[in-house]
């Protein structure tokens, strides 16, 4: 699809969603799908887009938390309405573990993540925002995954995000971990690489590709 063509989605949906609208957003999302058939680049290049905006005139007052929550509400209700039809039915036999940072409420990229992984074959454990640090760790005891990924949406809750990491290690030295978020965006390179071996993705596409290396090498 070409570049304009997103845009001009990625507008629109953007628009409805300060509306409110959901059956627009919905429908938007589903036009965009008959023309681009990639839920990835829906993803990308439309829902992300649009909610890094929100996101954006949030932080500089322009819309309410109200307006914001609506707008995160409206667009996770629309990963759910396509989780079916994303779901491979080639199974990997591999398990992931998804969370935000302790005390983060923003949990809409975190669930395009465990979308991705499943997109591919992974079994997602996908626990979402509010979890503390110990309830992770005592349940990544109980599922034994291959991989852990964390999400980091607001800036200043990178401090969290280090101690979270800091106390996965302790409990788990060799199990990957996978980290992005919106946050990331306005974090140094050097700040990233304060987190050690922790695997940063910018963005899906990146992660798709990493994926299915992961998936190469065991078949």
């Amino acid at each position: 699809m070409e570049e304009n063509n997103s845009a001009e989605f990625s507008k629109l949906y953007l628009e409805s969603l300060l509306q409110g609208d959901r059956l627009t957003c919905s429908a938007i999302s589903k036009e965009y799908l008959s023309i681009n058939y990639s839920i990835t680049d829906l993803y990308e290049n439309i829902l992300k887009v649009a909610l890094y905006e929100i996101g954006r005139l949030w932080e500089t007052n322009k819309i309410s938390v109200a307006a914001e929550h609506l707008a995160t509400a409206i667009t996770e209700g629309i990963l759910n309405e396509l989780f079916e039809q994303l779901v491979s039915p080639v199974r990997m036999n591999k398990k992931v573990v998804l969370a935000c940072v302790e005390n983060e409420q923003h949990q809409v990229g975190i669930k395009m993540v465990a979308d991705t992984f499943e997109m591919n074959g992974w079994e997602s454990f996908f626990l979402g925002a509010g979890i503390p640090t110990n309830e992770l760790i005592r349940y990544i005891h109980e599922v034994e995954p291959d991989f852990v990924a964390i999400s980091l949406s607001i800036y200043f809750n990178f401090a969290n995000l280090f101690k979270m990491i800091e106390k996965l290690r302790l409990e788990f030295n060799d199990m990957p971990i996978m980290i992005g978020g919106q946050a990331f965006k306005h974090l140094s390179p050097e700040m990233i690489g304060k987190l050690g071996k922790a695997i940063y993705f910018s963005d899906l596409y990146l992660l798709k590709k990493y994926i299915e290396f992961l998936n190469s090498n065991q078949k």
